[in-house]
């Protein structure tokens, strides 16, 4: 089968990610549309920005199986693609992990708030960095270095909490942590699977099942699994459903891309299906990101498998790779694309204190200023892409 990389799939990225960065930047702005923004938490109902984060879900999982076949390709064992999961998944829960925290830091602590991240997101980049093969003595000083800056910054961590002053702890795992955790469960079953269309739709309905039993507290399921989900950093299974979707959406194009109009139904069918059961169960529990119900689970994972299944259309089929090529780096640097706004944040809103004017940051001039700020961190992350300055998990 093929192991090559698709485009649509770097599309359905690039895309994704130039929403989430510019969903993250709506904070900043003032009268925008209440159904740009998240829904709040007792809400039944999402917001456009609710749907961003299940995206970023559904892409992770659309890649591993491309990305497992690709190593079986080059002779790697199991135990070593297992390995391989293991090492990204503590890199994703880590940087999750001190972002999370971020949101608690004390002024108490001995550095400025702006200080410490931007010291936390430059030994991300010291450690994860796409190193040349040719530089490992480099790599070695590098990412030793930002390990020691990482040690540093949780040793001197104040967090605030109702108690008082607390050091670093796991409140919830961050974005990134949450992807980590996700990732780590269903590119292990994919690997178990082995492309077994029956063993991953089972895992989808074991996620499914175990998320709806916590949404109506039925301990005689949940009793004898919530405890391992949880610990396991996998909360209410939420996120494991959407990444196994995009894995099953990826085995079967894998298995029926070449036959035109066959994986396009396949996955138009899996989208109706999904939205047929967000919409039957909302009564029970509701649409609620905050609260990660089935239904805003299946909802916007068939939102997302119907993006995928149009970008498969125009450009693995009609060839339309240009229309995206503007964004295109968001699609091939995505965790580098996702943490430059973390510098952004630091250096130019929270120490220098540059604000745009309100007249910039209101209405439609708002949201238009936030697409562009958007546009502006893919195109650095371009630029960095070019000069080899990229992460690589």
């Amino acid at each position: 089968m093929r192991t090559r990389r698709l485009g649509s799939i770097d599309a359905i990225r690039a895309i994704t990610m130039y929403l989430m960065v510019f969903v993250n930047d709506l904070w900043t702005d003032k009268a925008i549309p209440e159904w740009l923004e998240h829904a709040p938490a007792k809400a039944d109902g999402m917001g456009f920005a609710d749907i961003i984060f299940p995206a970023f879900l559904f892409i992770v999982g659309l890649s591993i199986p491309y990305s497992q076949q690709s190593r079986l390709d080059r002779g790697q064992s199991s135990a070593l693609i297992f390995r391989h999961i293991v090492i990204r998944s503590l890199a994703l829960i880590v940087m999750g992990f001190f972002q999370m925290n971020m949101e608690n830091y004390s002024d108490q602590s001995l550095l400025p708030r702006p200080i410490w991240i931007i010291l936390v997101t430059v030994s991300f980049f010291l450690i994860w960095l796409d190193y040349p093969k040719t530089k490992r003595k480099l790599m070695g000083w590098m990412q030793a270095l930002g390990i020691s800056i990482l040690i540093v910054m949780a040793a001197i961590y104040k967090g605030t909490s109702p108690n008082g002053i607390i050091w670093m702890a796991p409140h919830w795992w961050g974005i990134l942590g949450l992807i980590g955790w996700a990732y780590f469960a269903c590119a292990t079953v994919s690997l178990v699977a082995k492309e077994k269309l029956w063993i991953l739709i089972l895992f989808f309905v074991f996620f499914v099942a175990f998320n709806s039993s916590i949404m109506l507290d039925a301990p005689a399921f949940a009793s004898g699994f919530r405890h391992l989900i949880t610990s396991l950093g996998l909360g209410n299974a939420s996120n494991s459903s959407v990444t196994i979707l995009g894995v099953i959406s990826a085995v079967f194009y894998r298995k029926f891309s070449q036959k035109p109009g066959k994986i396009e139904m396949i996955l138009f069918l899996m989208a109706i299906l999904l939205f047929a059961f967000g919409f039957a169960t909302r009564p029970l529990w509701g649409i609620s990101k905050i609260r990660a119900t089935p239904s805003w689970t299946t909802i916007c994972a068939a939102i997302s498998i119907l993006a995928f299944a149009l970008l498969i259309f125009l450009v693995d089929r009609k060839g339309k790779e240009n229309w995206f090529r503007l964004i295109k780096p968001a699609g091939t640097s995505t965790l580098t694309c996702y943490l430059l706004p973390y510098f952004h944040l630091a250096i130019f809103i929270s120490l220098i204190g540059i604000h745009l004017p309100l007249v910039m940051r209101t209405g439609i001039v708002g949201i238009i200023k936030s697409l562009v700020f958007a546009l502006v961190i893919v195109i650095i992350t371009g630029w960095l892409e070019k000069r080899r300055l990229r992460l690589k998990i």
